[in-house]
């Protein structure tokens, strides 16, 4: 068996990232295996519900990047 603690510390951090790319396709390509629980749901609930009260209060993705920028400077 992999000592899966040792294997990732040797990895480099683009290995690591590349390493959860895979592994999110992995989980995302069969989302009805992957366990949620209540509250999880409920949250998501709750966070609908606020959008569909306050549509206004989402960013388009241009305006998130702009944002993103002026906070970094560029």
């Amino acid at each position: 068996m992999v000592d899966v603690t040792s294997f990732l510390s040797s990895l480099s951090p683009a290995e690591k990232l590349k390493l959860i790319g895979d592994l999110w396709d992995d989980l995302s390509s069969n989302p009805q295996n992957v366990p949620c629980h209540d509250w999880h749901k409920a949250e998501l609930d709750r966070r609908k519900a606020d959008l569909l009260q306050h549509p206004d209060s989402v960013l388009s993705e241009e305006e998130l990047k702009s944002r993103l920028r002026e906070s970094r400077g560029r």
